[in-house]
């Protein structure tokens, strides 16, 4: 299950999640939508190891901010409560659940 955040929930989800994926997206962006369906799949793949979400930066400014999101689809990668990685860009299925795995 892919869990929708806002700046009021990123925080919690990241703390609750040893391992935690968050696609910053926004519905005006092409590569965004097309990475939707790829973030669902792995979300089911996933869903006993990790915590996948999305965040919709045109709503969540100030989490766009603090993580510096200046380009889109970008996925927060997190261990431990730490960002660990960030993807910028469209990323295949298989890509994400291997940057993913390698946290676990």
């Amino acid at each position: 299950m892919v869990t929708e955040l806002t700046d009021a929930t990123i925080e919690e989800f990241i703390k609750k999640n040893k391992v935690a994926a968050v696609d910053c997206w926004a519905p005006w962006c092409g590569p965004c939508r097309r990475m939707g369906p790829i973030v669902d799949e792995v979300a089911k793949e996933l869903s006993e190891e990790a915590g996948i979400a999305k965040l919709n930066v045109d709503d969540n400014q100030k989490t766009s901010l603090k993580y510096g999101i200046r380009a889109i689809p970008t996925v927060l990668l997190f261990r431990d409560g730490v960002l660990a990685d960030t993807h910028v860009g469209l990323v295949t299925k298989d890509d994400l659940v291997g940057l993913i795995k390698e946290l676990l």
